[in-house]
């Protein structure tokens, strides 16, 4: 038997009134932003929409929580530029999504932070002790992929930089059943050989600094064959896959010539169009899924969103919570 767990990779939209709050809080604080200070007005704001976000998942009834990440205008780069090492550089697209964010450009040593980890102290607050938070951070590839390296000098060190750096964060995460890493960059910039087979041993760094089950997520397409071989090599509970925006031929090709994780990932409900897949459509994805996986049964499959929900308004993501929740309600018996 499979457990099905539905979850989504975090990043959420603003709750529609934050959207407007927050966009006039911020044009009257302007200098503040620019030197790191959020207002006590904008910090609350904050809280009110997590707040919101977190009880949209609880009364769908998501087997896992997110924070929402609401507070990261640059999505993935975010943990990088609210670091006190790090200056916010012009504005860049991030892989070809029409959506715009910063440069982080680092000039100083990735020392502790604590930004995100505050976030989930937070929503385990919000949680009174439920053991479903999940936490969610860039992994270590994309985030040194997103940045501009300016004091590290090298390429392979400064992933391993990142990592500890990521690592670090983690150590300081309150008790979390879930990990999700965010990893698009292995599909959509893969590493070049000089990277690549550091790229498991970044990934494991963080993985080992918590006891939670960590998922490596990665989407915008298929992964090559090389990075998924290579990838296999992490310390991590599961892999992740886009079943919508990728190659599915690739990448059932990779899991049933490589193998995979005892756990898997499935990125199955499309997390930037606004048509809302019912929660049998869902069902119907997984078990055809989990069939054509020659090689191997799981015990936990987590059912999610093929990439983040930022894309979609906030009701169609709201629906989409609910058709994940509803279509994980029982356990899948596949057969091997």
């Amino acid at each position: 038997m499979t457990e099905l767990v539905s979850t989504t990779p975090g990043l959420y939209p603003l709750p529609d009134w934050a959207k407007q709050e927050l966009s006039d809080l911020k044009g009257h604080q302007k200098h503040d932003l620019i030197s790191g200070n959020e207002g006590g007005d904008i910090v609350g704001a904050y809280d009110r929409a997590r707040e919101e976000v977190v009880s949209e998942q609880t009364d769908a009834g998501l087997d896992r929580v997110v924070e929402g990440q609401l507070r990261w205008d640059d999505m993935l780069a975010h943990p990088l530029t609210v670091h006190e090492n790090v200056e916010t550089g012009g504005i860049v697209r991030y892989y070809d999504n029409n959506n715009f964010y910063r440069d982080p450009q680092v000039s100083g040593e990735l020392t502790f932070s604590g930004d995100v980890a505050a976030e989930l102290d937070a929503t385990a607050d919000l949680l009174g002790g439920d053991e479903s938070l999940q936490a969610v951070l860039p992994g270590p590839y994309s985030l040194s992929d997103l940045a501009t390296d300016e004091h590290y000098g090298d390429e392979a060190e400064f992933l391993d930089a990142v990592s500890e750096f990521l690592a670090g964060e983690v150590d300081a995460f309150p008790d979390h059943e879930t990990l999700f890493l965010l990893e698009p960059s292995l599909v959509f910039s893969p590493p070049g050989e000089d990277v690549d087979e550091r790229v498991p041993g970044a990934i494991s760094a963080v993985s080992d600094a918590t006891d939670a089950d960590v998922v490596v997520h990665t989407y915008w397409g298929a992964l090559d064959e090389k990075v998924y071989a290579h990838l296999m090599d992490a310390d991590v509970d599961a892999i992740g896959f886009d079943f919508v925006a990728g190659d599915r031929d690739q990448t059932l090709y990779n899991v049933n010539e490589y193998g995979t994780k005892d756990d898997i990932a499935l990125g199955l409900v499309d997390g930037q169009n606004t048509l809302v897949e019912d929660p049998e459509t869902i069902r119907e994805r997984v078990e055809w899924t989990l069939d054509n996986v020659q090689s191997q049964t799981f015990d936990t499959a987590y059912v999610t969103s093929n990439t983040e929900l930022f894309y979609l308004p906030e009701n169609r993501a709201t629906e989409k919570l609910a058709a994940l929740a509803a279509a994980t309600e029982d356990e899948l018996e596949v057969e091997a």
